[in-house]
């Protein structure tokens, strides 16, 4: 469990460090709305592939 835990947080740390770099945030799908002094970033597509990725992951590391 805490490999587990140790594996997932090295994986989040990647993605933050490198997201930017390959685009990870700016996918088509992602939600951005800026008017005036208001903005709203919603990253719904790269959440969903986060989450893909993730689960694949996990699921090799449990068997």
């Amino acid at each position: 469990m805490i490999l587990i835990i140790g594996v997932s947080l090295v994986l989040i740390g990647i993605v933050l460090i490198f997201g930017e770099k390959i685009g990870l945030g700016r996918l088509p799908g992602d939600i951005y709305v800026q008017r005036g002094n208001f903005t709203f970033f919603f990253p719904i597509v790269s959440s969903l592939l986060i989450s893909i990725l993730l689960t694949i992951i996990l699921r090799i590391l449990r068997r």
